[in-house]
């Protein structure tokens, strides 16, 4: 017997409950107005299933980018919806996401992140402190052995990894002032070296 993909599990299953809900609930009194509010949930149905289906043709409209170009040594990072700005570094071999904090003294990673680039979070001495918006947290110093990104690449990076639950790793200005040039421009943060 063939295997039943979930797609079509759930249309089945979608449709298998209308029917009954039609038949049992609703009599025969309300069966038109009970056939439109089933086309309107069908259509819905549909709708969110294509959705999803063509979502990753329409991310990069939605999150855009961001752009290189090694050979002026210049990267270009979309303002986001949210208004910050989102730069992807290679960390030690990993992408990794930083939200652009120029509030922020140094490169802070979350544990996740810290994780993934291969350090011992578990052995960290968490002896540093830092004020932050939501108040002091205890931070460790740690050393990354190399951030790249668009073919500019930096060796024994220090940073911190903060104690705390971090929604995402700040790209502060220790890392920032490494490059010739800042600039925000149409939307966009623009790093230069």
């Amino acid at each position: 017997m063939p295997e039943i993909e979930t797609g079509q599990f759930l249309g089945a299953l979608f449709l298998a409950l209308v029917a009954m809900w039609m038949l049992v609930s609703l009599g025969r009194q309300r069966l038109h107005k009970t056939l439109q509010n089933a086309a309107i949930w069908a259509l819905i149905f549909v709708g969110a299933i294509a959705g999803v289906g063509i979502w990753e043709d329409i991310k990069d409209g939605v999150l855009p980018r961001q752009a290189t170009f090694e050979d002026q040594g210049r990267v270009e990072v979309p303002q986001r919806f949210d208004g910050h700005y989102y730069l992807t570094l290679d960390v030690n071999g990993q992408p990794v996401e930083f939200v652009v904090d120029t509030g922020a003294t140094s490169i802070v990673l979350t544990k996740a992140d810290a994780e993934r680039v291969g350090l011992d979070v578990a052995n960290l001495q968490f002896f540093g402190r830092a004020n932050t918006a939501n108040g002091e947290v205890r931070t460790a110093p740690v050393r990354l052995n190399e951030i790249t990104v668009g073919g500019v690449s930096d060796q024994n990076v220090p940073a911190f990894v903060n104690e705390n639950d971090m929604f995402q790793s700040l790209l502060g200005m220790t890392y920032l002032q490494r490059w010739d040039r800042i600039e925000i421009a149409d939307r966009k943060l623009i790093l230069e070296r």
